[in-house]
């Protein structure tokens, strides 16, 4: 399946039935006055979050979607039948822009979430509504009030504890892939991570969400490499980690180049709590390891952890300093079964 994070929409809602001009013809009642129902309601068009979607790729094979117009109104006193609702249905953390693709309508942040985008028209009244003791024939009626037209834009952020941070090759998919289930593509070349993957990560009986994105290089926010197209991805995380490769020779700058890009996207993306990693320690002796750490602890100002994906060395530690960083109410809780005899 294709992975696909912004696309444009068209939608229209549906337009109220027109009133009805009808008066009562029965045999044997001389008056019989008028009787011209109301027209149907038009339909309005949704968006609803739901489950088991990470991706807006089915929008990109429709991209129009239109109610049902409202049913105009009958003799009799009839009612026409309300046009029929559509539901867009979107991937939870997707966020509905206006055709401008600044301005926010709506952020479906929870499974469930639901907004409407266009309101259906109301009906036109029939001649009924318009009898008084004046005017006992009335022949005229409303017209079904006009439908709604707009163009969106379908933004999506995917929900995520952590996200990784990183240049290309400093890691992160192999760290993805050591930790939980997820298969990320890995290569010994860069941008080998097109789109984003998930993971679920455990530690300590519990349970948190890992978010990888393809590497920045220095001049992202200017479009350079595949630009900075996925760092929206990360802002909903509660964590970033960040990893530098510890075989690279200028371990500072890389560091200082992926901080720039982060100010650079603007947000408080820069601001958020950061657990900085030296990676591919395992390929260093320990007078580079010492040399590399010393420099990285100067570039960021603060504690730097050390970690091999490969090895495993001091993976869990620091899956436990993440766990620290989230909230309680964003993780999940593994529940310890105990054993008991199988019976038929």
């Amino acid at each position: 399946m294709k992975f696909l994070d912004l696309c444009k929409v068209y939608i229209r809602s549906g337009a109220g039935g027109g009133g009805c001009v009808s008066f009562r013809r029965e045999k044997y009642i001389e008056y019989g006055g008028p009787d011209g129902g109301d027209g149907g309601t038009g339909g309005s068009v949704w968006a609803e979050a739901v489950d088991g979607l990470n991706t807006l790729i089915d929008f990109r094979y429709q991209q129009h979607f239109f109610a049902k117009n409202g049913q105009p109104g009958m003799g009799k006193q009839r009612t026409g039948k309300d046009g029929d609702d559509i539901i867009l249905r979107v991937p939870v953390g997707t966020e509905i822009l206006d055709e401008d693709q600044e301005t926010v309508i709506a952020d479906l942040t929870e499974l469930g979430q639901r907004v409407q985008l266009a309101r259906g028209g109301n009906g036109g009244w029939g001649n009924l509504h318009f009898k008084s003791a004046t005017n006992q024939a009335p022949r005229r009626s409303n017209p079904g009030q006009e439908g709604v037209d707009r163009t969106l834009w379908l933004r999506l952020k995917l929900i995520a504890d952590v996200g990784l941070l990183g240049l290309p090759n400093a890691g992160k998919s192999t760290f993805l892939a050591t930790t939980s289930n997820a298969r990320p593509k890995i290569a010994d070349y860069p941008f080998t991570t097109l789109h984003p993957n998930l993971g679920v990560v455990g530690v300590d009986n519990t349970e948190f969400v890992v978010a990888d994105i393809p590497g920045l290089i220095e001049g992202a926010s200017e479009g350079r490499g595949l630009g900075d197209l996925f760092l929206g991805h990360v802002e909903r995380c509660a964590v970033l980690l960040h990893l530098i490769d510890g075989t690279s020779e200028t371990v500072a700058e890389d560091y200082h180049t992926i901080i720039g890009e982060l100010e650079a996207y603007g947000g408080d993306l820069a601001e958020k709590p950061r657990v900085t990693v030296l990676n591919k320690v395992d390929a260093l002796d320990e007078e580079e390891r010492a040399s590399r750490l010393s420099d990285l602890e100067k570039a960021c100002g603060g504690e730097v952890m050390m970690m091999s994906s490969v090895a495993g060395e001091g993976v869990t530690e620091v899956l436990r300093t993440l766990r620290q960083n989230i909230d309680d109410d964003r993780l999940r809780f593994r529940t310890t079964e105990e054993d008991t005899p199988w019976q038929p």
